[in-house]
């Protein structure tokens, strides 16, 4: 396997920049992975995934590309919808970048992305269609049939929701986030319509253990993309995993789920 860190995507920022992990003997059309990593909008860095991201290669012997994103901080006014400009850049990006000579040319190949927590909110506020709220979250048409499917883990979808069930996290990390507001109607993805073009495949996964997201987050993205996509292209795996919030990604049978719906979209 090879490795390439540290590539700049973007010149806004000096934290704009994402890793490559690519296999030995990748077939040259094989799919693109790309993880973009939770942590509350605020914390972690792509460094803490070169586990997962290993892992998921030998397992798939499929490239895996994990960017980085500005976070909002005590000391910035840092908020949702730019936490997912920055990942629309990076996709916008690959879209044209001609890749790691001899290893890796992403735009000739089907892209497949996964979101963790604040990764999933993030993915879903982009490639559902958040265009008429957040107008900056419109991808190109090259990014949209770029990408095959999407798996989601652990994710909160619904803000209000969200502080119904864990009030502590408004002062934690939510307002600063979003903005302390009294309703987050704006920022939930499972009010948004299917993006128009859009043929995406769904996988939706909870882990029972999860004591930091609550399964009902899932259970309402879930519902909802099965009402505008149809139950043939939105799968969920909610009861075979029953680890804690972080250590989903360190889950063999969680890679085996992202093996297997690649495996089947690509069949």
């Amino acid at each position: 396997m090879s490795t390439v860190l540290d590539i700049p995507y973007s010149t806004a920022s000096p934290l704009l920049q994402f890793d490559v992990y690519t296999p030995e003997s990748a077939p040259p059309r094989s799919p693109v992975l790309v993880f973009v990593r939770g942590g509350a909008w605020r914390a972690d860095d792509k460094s803490a995934h070169r586990d997962f991201a290993t892992t998921l290669v030998a397992a798939t012997n499929c490239p895996v590309l994990v960017p980085n994103y500005r976070l909002t901080t005590d000391t910035n006014d840092f908020r949702h919808p730019a936490h997912a400009e920055d990942v629309l850049a990076f996709l916008v990006f690959l879209s044209t970048w001609p890749g790691v000579p001899g290893v890796l040319q992403p735009a000739a190949r089907p892209w497949y992305l996964m979101g963790h927590s604040a990764g999933a909110h993030i993915l879903t506020s982009i490639f559902l269609d958040a265009s008429a709220i957040y107008p900056s979250l419109t991808p190109p048409a090259s990014v949209v049939q770029a990408v095959r499917g999407i798996v989601m883990t652990e994710g909160i979808y619904d803000i209000d929701m969200c502080l119904a069930r864990f009030p502590a996290y408004r002062d934690w990390f939510l307002a600063a986030a979003f903005g302390d507001r009294p309703s987050y109607a704006d920022c939930a993805t499972t009010r948004l319509p299917k993006r128009d073009g859009s043929a995406l495949s769904w996988l939706v996964v909870h882990s029972k253990g999860d004591t930091l997201v609550d399964m009902p987050q899932s259970d309402a993205i879930y519902t909802h993309l099965c009402a505008i996509y149809g139950d043939a292209t939105v799968a969920r795996k909610f009861d075979q995993l029953d680890v804690e919030h972080d250590d989903v990604m360190h889950s063999p049978l969680f890679i085996d789920m992202v093996r297997s719906f690649v495996d089947r979209l690509q069949s």
